[in-house]
């Protein structure tokens, strides 16, 4: 297979040597790490097609892999399988700004969307935080979000069609350059499906006008009970923010420490509310806004005054994540969903966890859906740090589904979060989603052990499934 890869593909691009493998052991979870037989990195869709064809050919397992920033483990690879690494497919195939929209390729940082449009009044709405290095084809395999989802949605909402590559190693075309194509939504199937349906090689987008007006409000507040009020309150009222984020003292020490973001002294949270739209409606909104932070207990409210400053009060919020390596040398990042009406009780319940086990969780989030990404830290040279650390992290999860939410609102379940799929999800559930896995990739070789904790095989009789799963007896998967 290798020989064959190097017949179509630039000789560094085809990576073999046992230390340059280990450059791409894991994603943005470095908890997990497998070192993949052999690294792809093709440029073209027909070097992808040729690739994923060859691994069909053999039964090979492949994983598709983008900018490695997630944070599940989506894009670990197999040990006995091919990395198909699509960093080098850049292009901009298109911008059409008549019809708003664009083709991409899935190496293109999502920030470069914006970055190629600004001039012309447009811009790409999904925006992780890792926007600057984060690339498109993985924002649609994980379906990511973002600060401004509340208002703007998930990267779902703003894909009109994609080229994919097929298991077996077909070139196909799901949806359209219109808002709705007819028929079956497998647009909507494979966006979300963490590279376990086929590997995107193109990717047309929606374009957006830029806001006529942008205000942005920092918010101190004593405690998070204050803030998650404050939340209700603005959202209960009728308004929509483009965004609403939340953190607690903890990751506001984390932050100050990595960026010196200049928060609120003494602040038990922070919320950072941002508006967006026709100048007279924010104007008119955003006086709203800072009335409700202020009658719930905001002790201080900064409005930023221009772009810098805006971007000064951003920078906290986006740098979060890797700021709490400033404070802890090992932490999870969690991500959970629970209705925006339980913030107050489940971040009580978050802190009893912490002060009962002992393991210190600082809480960063989008407070406006609802979406917690709780940073549970530990020491990894401390026995049995690692564990109590994956005990509350677990918790709180438990605690998100008890109140109606959900094990993941963004990051995925990867490799991750598979043991905690029973918890959410009955047998029968589980069974008919890998039915739809099935349709697309019978054989179960495309990105094998993600996402489901019992990976079935097509045609398999439904119900539970008693001894060792072909595909784990096989080294394809593993069975949790």
């Amino acid at each position: 297979m290798v020989r064959r890869f190097r017949d179509v593909l630039p000789p560094e691009a085809v990576i073999t040597d046992p230390q340059r493998l280990r450059t791409y052991e894991c994603d943005g979870l470095a908890s997990y790490r497998v070192v993949p037989a052999a690294v792809v990195l093709p440029e073209t869709a027909e070097q992808v097609r040729g690739i994923v064809a060859t691994c069909a050919e053999h039964q090979v397992p492949f994983v598709a892999r983008g900018s490695g920033t997630g944070l599940s483990g989506g894009a670990l690879p197999h040990a006995e399988g091919v990395l198909v690494v699509t960093s080098r497919m850049r292009a901009i195939r298109e911008i059409d700004l008549a019809n708003e929209r664009a083709v991409v390729e899935p190496g293109v940082i999502n920030l470069d969307v914006t970055g190629a449009v600004a001039a012309d009044g447009y811009y790409f709405a999904p925006d992780p935080s890792s926007q600057q290095v984060c690339s498109v084809g993985g924002n649609v395999a994980e379906n990511s979000g973002g600060a401004h989802c509340l208002k703007y949605g998930f990267t779902t909402n703003h894909i009109l069609g994609l080229e994919v590559v097929t298991p077996d190693g077909e070139l196909v075309r799901l949806g359209g350059d219109a808002r709705d194509a007819p028929g079956y939504d497998l647009l909507g199937a494979f966006i979300g499906s963490e590279g376990t349906l086929g590997i995107v090689t193109g990717i047309t987008v929606r374009l957006m006008r830029s806001p006529e007006s942008v205000r942005t409000l920092l918010a101190g507040f004593d405690s998070t009970d204050g803030a998650g009020a404050a939340v209700s309150a603005i959202i209960s009222a009728g308004v929509t923010p483009a965004a609403v984020e939340m953190m607690d003292a903890l990751a506001i020490e984390a932050a100050e420490q990595a960026v010196a973001c200049g928060y609120p002294e003494g602040a038990g949270a922070v919320l950072v509310v941002e508006l967006d739209g026709p100048a007279d409606e924010v104007e008119h909104t955003f006086a709203e806004v800072e009335r409700h932070c202020r009658e719930h207990g905001a002790f201080e409210v900064r409005v930023a005054a221009d772009d810098a400053e805006r971007a000064m009060i951003w920078k906290g919020r986006k740098s979060a994540f890797a700021a709490v390596g400033r404070i802890s040398p090992d932490y999870i990042v969690q991500d959970g969903v629970i209705p925006r009406t339980a913030l107050s009780e489940v971040l009580g319940r978050i802190a009893r966890l912490s002060a009962e086990s002992g393991v210190r969780v600082a809480n960063v989030f989008h407070a406006g859906d609802g979406n917690l990404h709780p940073l549970v830290l530990f020491d990894g040279a401390e026995p049995g740090a690692a564990e109590r650390a994956e005990e509350v992290s677990g918790a709180i999860l438990d605690l998100c589904i008890e109140h109606g939410g959900s094990i993941t609102g963004e990051h995925g379940v990867g490799a991750d979060k598979v043991k905690y799929m029973g918890r959410m999800f009955t047998p029968d559930d589980l069974d008919t989603m890998q039915r739809v896995r099935c349709a697309f990739d019978p054989a179960g070789i495309c990105n094998p052990g993600k996402v489901f904790p019992t990976p079935r095989l097509c045609g398999e009789v439904p119900g539970p499934r008693r001894g060792v799963h072909p595909l784990t007896e096989a080294g394809l998967a593993d069975q949790f």
